[in-house]
């Protein structure tokens, strides 16, 4: 048996992608170098050594893409803008050919009826600043605020939603405790005022737009995953929960409550950010909607994580499938913090997918995975969530920072060697689905389940 899942009118369907991983042409038109362009060129740090010099050169082809994003249906583009394709040195002189690529970007979205949303900084910083201490330097913040200013005075009188940074969480943790990530430092105190800084350059960047464009809907996008414990231990429960509040709480609490979770300051001790008068205020001012990218959970104990968890199914990524934490993580946020409306700004599967005999991609698992996602998704919203919209990560194959070109994520297929774009069954399904704004599902998807 089957059910239809609809969803509320106005819901948003749409899909997203960031600048380093598809843009390419990284010495084209006065860009500067950021640090991902240092770190994948770094020995070692990347899969075979690949960077995102060349990516899918959406740069070149834009046009193309947009016209695919027509051909699917979607409503809106979550993308991000180059820091240092605006603003070379991070600071100082504007290259104006930057931001004409993006003033061009926009307008062919708006042609094609499809609304942008924009995210100011998805981890490609300018390397001129992080030559001068990158965002362990409180001068960042500042840079970032105007960098914010620039493009919301240019393109604000026709982008209405923003969000000014991807996933602080992994840029901070993957990029200054574990090194895996740019700029590739391990040491976990300077990885936690690396998050602390962050999010007060998102409390500069939004008091600096607010200023320029009143009625932008403004936000930032958080990597979010339940921490569930494994068993109904009291011990194993407590462990879950304090893991929650280390990993996204450390985000959620200051941005929601103005405070950080006082057990996870107690334990930093001497690793604790230094905070500066104002600051909490700062980062807790209003916001108009939140960002929430979501992949996996964790499962865990008392005396550590379950990986892998028996019986469940893993992504290209080492990711466990759990479509019915997602609803639960929407459930929790909704019900521990003054949320203002959330959007799933990012969902999605990396799978080893093939061009068939046919000339197409078959890619079922993908259609499998979305499908029970969004049945969650929709439950959120029969739960009380208020959640407006959903993108799916990602529009295209692309260049997954450490992982090169070795993970395959898009609804549209890209053959790196010639940059050919190819609609994915998945895309097609996706499709459908923005039409009928809803969804057709399984018995067991549409209960939901642990």
């Amino acid at each position: 048996m089957t059910s239809r899942l609809t969803f509320p009118k106005g819901f948003v369907w749409g899909a997203a992608t960031s600048a380093y991983q598809i843009e390419g042409a990284a010495k084209v038109d006065g860009r500067g170098e950021s640090i991902w362009d240092r770190f994948s060129k770094t020995r070692g740090k990347t899969f075979k050594g690949e960077t995102g010099e060349v990516a899918c050169d959406h740069y070149h082809r834009f046009a193309e893409d947009v016209a695919l994003m027509r051909e699917l249906g979607l409503q809106a583009y979550r993308f991000s803008v180059a820091w240092p394709r605006v603003i070379p040195e991070g600071a100082g002189p504007v290259n104006w050919l930057g931001i004409d690529f993006y003033d061009r970007l926009v307008d062919t979205l708006l042609v094609a009826g499809i609304e942008p949303l924009i995210t100011l900084f998805h981890w490609d910083l300018p390397q001129a600043l992080q030559d001068r201490g990158g965002w362990e330097n409180r001068d960042t913040c500042a840079y970032f605020a105007d960098y914010a200013a620039l493009m919301i005075s240019r393109l604000g009188d026709r982008v209405k939603y923003w969000t000014t940074l991807n996933e602080p969480w992994v840029f901070a943790f993957l990029g200054y405790r574990s090194g895996e990530h740019a700029p590739g430092v391990k040491a976990e105190s300077r990885a936690v005022q690396v998050a602390h800084n962050l999010l007060v350059g998102h409390g500069l960047a939004m008091r600096a737009m607010r200023e320029r464009r009143p009625n932008a809907q403004l936000g930032i996008t958080l990597s979010l995953w339940p921490t569930e414990p494994a068993t109904e231990k009291p011990e194993d429960i407590a462990a879950a929960e304090f893991e929650w509040q280390k990993d996204c709480g450390w985000l959620l609490s200051p941005l929601l409550n103005g405070c950080y979770p006082a057990d996870v300051l107690r334990q930093y001790q001497q690793l604790a950010p230094n905070v500066q008068p104002g600051d909490m205020a700062l980062i807790a001012q209003h916001m108009d909607l939140l960002g929430v990218n979501y992949y996996s959970r964790t499962l865990t104990t008392a005396r550590g994580n379950i990986s892998p968890v028996p019986g469940s199914e893993y992504t290209d990524m080492d990711w466990e499938v759990q479509a019915p934490a997602l609803r639960r993580l929407l459930v929790r946020i909704n019900k521990d913090y003054k949320c203002p409306p959330l959007w799933i700004t990012e969902n999605g599967c990396a799978y080893p997918d093939v061009v068939a005999a046919d000339g197409q991609v078959h890619d079922a698992r993908r259609i499998k995975f979305f499908e029970e996602h969004l049945a969650q998704a929709h439950h959120a919203i029969a739960d009380g969530v208020d959640l407006r919209g959903y993108f799916a990560w990602s529009l295209l194959d692309n260049f997954e920072w450490a992982h090169g070109y070795s993970k395959r994520f898009g609804l549209l297929y890209v053959d790196y060697p010639t940059l050919k774009r190819t609609i994915k069954d998945s895309g097609r399904w996706y499709s459908r689905v923005i039409q009928a704004n809803g969804l057709e599902v399984s018995e067991p998807a549409a209960v939901g389940g642990r």
